[in-house]
């Protein structure tokens, strides 16, 4: 074994990207040494081809051939020159950041009820019409009743829900309609889904067979099915 000519990963260049090995980069950096034009674009093809069979998940990712040029490109460190169907990426614009987003800096007055419900509040105040208006107390009330109902596992009383309406809208918002929400009551523990004791989940009993334990009598060939269907010697 020739250990001079051993290649170690402490003495590569870096692996740009792992995903497709150190054969695919070695095919790229080959293929940067290639002096004829249509000779090296025939080479690139056939290294997209191949990076395309070595991640076939990227086949359900749109555009996936175009984010395979782009990693050819990224491979080489953006100094292959072959003529791709897409743009040709530059270093600036496939590792920019982006930008950050302008997360909404909103502080409800109403910490129990959120701020949709405020805004939700505000536009059925600057409605005009009675219809609609009276519409939008109805769920707000609703709406009320069931945020209550959820964090203290019990049922509001209706004057309530409009006392606070009230007070929050001045006066301004009244609903007409009971905001019915189901009571919470919490599951029964030990509860038998059967029913009733002996009885299947369709109402049906159980039915006693020979040789189940127990009941059931003699047979015709002398087996006694009394004693969970062993043999017994005849009795005379």
């Amino acid at each position: 074994m020739d250990v001079d000519n051993m290649e170690y990963n402490t003495t590569r260049n870096h692996l740009t990207m792992r995903e497709y090995g150190r054969h695919v980069q070695k095919m790229v950096e080959h293929i940067m040494t290639i002096e004829e034009p249509e000779r090296r674009q025939r080479n690139a093809q056939a290294v997209i081809e191949l990076m395309g069979f070595l991640n076939p998940h990227l086949k359900n990712v749109e555009d996936f051939r175009h984010k395979l040029w782009d990693h050819l490109f990224l491979i080489s460190d953006f100094t292959l020159d072959v003529k791709s169907p897409y743009p040709i990426p530059t270093r600036e614009t496939l590792k920019a950041k982006p930008d950050p987003l302008p997360y909404p800096k909103r502080q409800p007055k109403l910490l129990h009820l959120g701020k949709n419900l405020e805004v939700i509040i505000d536009k059925a105040l600057k409605e005009e019409n009675p219809e609609k208006k009276l519409g939008f107390a109805n769920a707000i009330a609703y709406y009320m009743k069931l945020a209550y109902n959820n964090w203290h596992k019990e049922i509001v009383h209706d004057d309530a829900i409009q006392s606070e309406l009230s007070g929050i809208t001045n006066g301004q918002l009244t609903f007409t309609n009971t905001p019915y929400v189901k009571a919470f009551r919490p599951q029964q523990e030990g509860r038998d889904n059967r029913g009733s004791y002996g009885k299947r989940p369709g109402g049906g009993k159980y039915q006693q067979r020979g040789g189940s334990g127990g009941g059931g009598g003699r047979r015709n060939d002398g087996r006694d099915n009394r004693g969970g269907g062993g043999y017994q010697k005849k009795r005379y």
